[in-house]
């Protein structure tokens, strides 16, 4: 029985399908397949039902599902040790970013964590906010930057900062933008990004609570990118205050009402990693380069939301 059989066991268990788990793996189909074949000839047990819609999991493959999350749990476990018993931080790190390097101060971060850790190789990966939450959950990304609530109890987070959002539309809208209601302004063009966005997730709960949805012209997928379109005149969208506020001020944009959305900026990373040393060094330089000054030992990783 070899890791990497329980990796796609585990895999296609979560995805109900082959193809997507093999696509998770970065292995092809056959190969997935083949190493659940071995599993089961091994275990002498069948543990999916292959069915027309994808893979199920059958009465001992739920048990046995268990086993298998324990095993990989303790194997990274033991190289987490390892790396801890060799005394230094090194290795290739992939951390998550978002689109507005000043506002996570990623210049900061890196300068740091660069001077405090050479031997640290940080390889940047910018992604859309649920998209950095599945990669970190699934492993493809060692920790990243993300904002909104966390959805996930095997994910752990440290707080950076608070972030408020204002309605912004275009400047020459004023007129039919200032004075109008939910549903007029629900009808209105706006920007929006991909439905795994927290900023998608942000403007759905705007109007959830008055059983309307906004009228969707352009997708984007940064918000430097619909800030821009804002300005331009193509729609009306979500702006982060201070950049709204500014924009505002230079008479670019109008804002609606006093409407304001709260959401907050995390550093996540797998709880089962919090006693990884090149986590730990990323969470103290982040706690420098923050002030947050430092949390008992755990704290971070215990701070966990259970929201679902």
């Amino acid at each position: 029985m070899e890791l990497y059989q329980l990796r796609s066991f585990v895999a296609v268990a979560e995805a109900g399908h082959l193809t997507r788990a093999a696509e998770k793996l970065h292995v092809s189909q056959p190969a997935v397949s083949a190493q659940i074949k071995a599993l089961e000839d091994e275990l002498d047990l069948a543990l999916f039902e292959r069915t027309p819609s994808g893979m199920v999991l059958t009465a001992a493959g739920e048990r046995l599902l268990v086993d298998a999350e324990k095993v990989l749990a303790a194997a990274q476990a033991m190289r987490t040790e390892a790396k801890a018993l060799k005394g230094e931080v090194a290795g290739k790190v992939r951390v998550g970013t978002m689109s507005d390097p000043a506002f996570i101060r990623i210049g900061e971060f890196l300068s740091a964590t660069v001077e405090r850790y050479p031997l640290l190789q940080l390889e940047l990966h910018h992604e859309i906010t649920g998209a950095a939450f599945a990669k970190v959950h699934d492993g493809e990304l060692d920790a990243s930057f993300y904002y909104g609530e966390i959805e996930h109890p095997d994910v752990a987070r440290l707080r950076l900062r608070e972030s408020t959002y204002r309605v912004a539309a275009p400047a020459a809208w004023s007129g039919r933008v200032v004075d109008a209601d939910w549903s007029a302004i629900a009808q209105q063009p706006w920007v929006i990004t991909p439905s795994i966005s927290t900023h998608q997730k942000l403007v759905r709960a705007l109007f959830d609570k008055h059983g309307i949805e906004p009228t969707k012209v352009v997708e984007a997928d940064q918000e430097s990118v619909i800030a821009n379109l804002v300005v331009s005149g193509v729609g009306l969208s979500l702006i982060r205050e201070d950049l709204a506020l500014a924009k505002e001020a230079a008479g670019e944009v109008c804002l609606w009402r006093d409407v304001r959305l709260e959401t907050t900026l995390w550093f996540i990373y797998l709880l089962a990693r919090k006693d990884d040393p090149v986590i730990r060094a990323l969470l103290g330089v982040l706690r420098d380069t923050w002030k947050l000054g430092q949390e008992p030992a755990g704290q971070a990783a215990r701070e966990i939301s259970l929201h679902r």
